[in-house]
């Protein structure tokens, strides 16, 4: 089991920027990914960012350029970095983690929230 934990979000303004955070702990030797989904309102969900082990990254293309997802594995902790955020950005933000085996460990969601 990988326990996970949100933290970050919030409203902000246009243009602004915004960090989440996402801790993970439990069986964190058999992950091999880490990233961010989100979701808006009535809209499919999308996967914002992925980070893999060798430390190679995956970006949406509307946030490419904007976002940045990074790891420190001291800390067991992925981040992701967002700058320039639009209305469009806004959405519930979740933390997945991909362990051998098939596995995805999700958390419970974080709102953020970009107005205008």
């Amino acid at each position: 089991q990988v326990q996970l934990v949100e933290s970050g979000g919030g409203t902000v303004q246009t243009g602004d920027s915004r960090r989440l955070s996402c801790a993970y702990s439990g069986r964190t030797f058999s992950l091999y990914a880490m990233g961010w989904l989100r979701q808006a309102p009535g809209k499919e969900e999308d996967l914002v960012a992925r980070i893999w082990l060798s430390g190679t990254t995956t970006y949406l293309d509307s946030v490419k350029g904007r976002f940045s997802i990074s790891r420190d594995t001291a800390k067991n902790t992925v981040y992701l970095e967002m700058n320039a955020l639009k209305p469009e950005d806004t959405a519930v933000y979740y933390c997945v983690v991909n362990e051998y085996g098939g596995i995805e460990y999700r958390g419970q969601g974080i709102q953020v929230t970009v107005s205008s």
